[in-house]
């Protein structure tokens, strides 16, 4: 894709919201914080909300007077959700074909239009307008640059800020950050990766953004010696990065890893200086919907959001299938806005285990599945476990000779992280190791088929 040619105007909205994102006046407290984001809605709610049909007679003053929405409600009402009344089938057939094409630069009346990528198992698409991308670019890039690429960035006589990025899709939305002064490269995941090795020797770029699966493999091609290159930065998007990536990543690379938590909802959070996952709730309203036990206190929830910034396609209290995990204390950066410890993954990544003293169903969260499967040795390259009702399939990836090794010290780590729980381990059922396309999201633990309540 080209780089975007900005107007003074565009540039000028961009420089705009990086200043302010980046430099703007710190909320001091929570309180602060909450009295912003209730003026903006009330704003947001007297101005944008009419203008999508699907809330025109609503007549609220309050969120709470709405209500909470999910991915199908609005794949049947999409017209009802975008100000420009634009229908599915008309934004589809646009994402659809510039996902065969691998040209994702066609517009509908000026707006970007993306496809989601289906993790959730229902595939939609997205609309931004220009003015929303240019806002977007000023606030991933003040999220992102460290102080070392912003000097580069703006020192006119070094090199333009090189960016690669591996992606499924291309779309005009990430092309706006390119400029005369950052050259922005897409790499396909569709494309063989010793071609992006090669393009990534010849100019190295000084800040890679990548899946976890990708960075896990580029680390591998430079521990190798096949890839020569030090990125300042690396950014990890699109899943949640499993603890032996980041092991793996850190060898190769110097770079600290950055997170950036980007949905087809929108750029919800990113890393700080002092390695925490922020919210972004300057712009984003966020309800948390708590989903584990609160005999301590709440840690893992599932967000319910409001973008109060947007006014093309309307997020408005929309639940996301994803399981955050927030972080305790105060963090180090001085920001107050929610921190989070880790993104775990999709709801359906929790499995079920019946209690040994009662047969209710309790949630096995995929942070503790994690853990244990990391204590079952080093012979174990790649896993992936699916509950299917009372059985749990577990895809192993390790040497034929060592199989039957891995598969018991598989089975004595979940047993014993089903005991600690007070848990009955479900039917383990080894199966073959497939590899999945590129092009799909990794999802080592997920639950096909919820156990029947009451069973036995």
């Amino acid at each position: 894709m080209s780089q975007v040619r900005w107007s003074v105007d565009e540039r000028a909205r961009v420089v705009g919201a990086f200043i302010g994102a980046r430099w703007g006046r710190p909320f001091p407290t929570r309180d602060d914080l909450s009295r912003h984001q209730e003026r903006r809605i009330r704003r947001f709610l007297r101005e944008q909300l009419p203008g999508a049909s699907f809330y025109r007679d609503s007549g609220a003053t309050r969120l709470d007077q709405l209500p909470i929405v999910d991915k199908a409600t609005v794949v049947a009402n999409f017209a009802g959700f975008n100000s420009r009344g634009i229908g599915l089938d008309v934004a589809m057939r646009v994402a659809v074909a510039a996902e065969r094409s691998r040209d994702f630069a066609p517009t509908i009346d000026g707006l970007t239009v993306g496809l989601s990528s289906g993790t959730s198992g229902t595939r939609s698409v997205f609309l931004v307008s220009a003015r929303e991308r240019q806002r977007w670019a000023g606030l991933v890039l003040a999220r992102l640059l460290s102080s070392a690429s912003l000097r580069q960035l703006v020192t006119p006589w070094q090199r333009p800020l090189r960016i690669a990025f591996f992606l499924r899709a291309n779309s005009n939305l990430y092309a706006t950050v390119a400029s005369r002064r950052i050259e922005f490269s897409f790499h396909d995941l569709l494309v063989p990766l010793e071609s992006h090795i090669a393009r990534l020797n010849a100019t190295p770029p000084d800040i890679l953004v990548a899946p976890p699966t990708v960075l896990h493999r580029l680390a591998l091609a430079a521990i190798d010696g096949v890839l020569k290159m030090a990125p300042r930065q690396i950014v990890s998007v699109a899943e949640v990065i499993e603890p032996d990536d980041r092991v793996v990543i850190g060898r190769a690379f110097t770079a600290p890893i950055q997170e950036v938590y980007q949905a087809t909802e929108g750029f919800l959070a990113a890393s700080c200086p002092a390695g925490r996952l922020h919210l972004n709730e300057e712009f984003v309203h966020v309800e948390p919907e708590w989903i584990d036990d609160a005999t301590d206190r709440h840690r893992r929830f599932r967000p319910i959001i409001t973008d109060f910034t947007r006014t093309t396609q309307l997020v408005v209290r929309y639940r996301l299938d994803d399981i955050l995990r927030e972080a305790t204390g105060p963090c180090a950066c001085g920001r107050v806005t929610r921190s989070l410890a880790a993104i775990e993954g999709r709801a359906d990544d929790v499995l079920w285990c019946r209690g040994t003293e009662a047969a209710t169903l309790r949630p096995v969260f995929p942070d503790t599945v994690r853990r244990a499967m990391a204590l079952a040795g080093s012979s174990l390259a790649d896993y992936r476990i699916e509950q299917r009702g009372s059985s749990w399939d577990v895809h192993l990836n390790c040497d034929a000779g060592v199989v039957a090794d891995v598969q018991r010290s598989v089975q004595h780590e979940l047993r014993t992280l089903a005991e600690g729980l007070s848990l009955c381990l479900p039917e383990l059922r080894f199966a073959t190791w497939t590899a999945a396309s590129a092009l799909d999201k990794r999802r080592r633990i997920r639950c096909v088929e919820r156990p029947e309540e009451g069973g036995a």
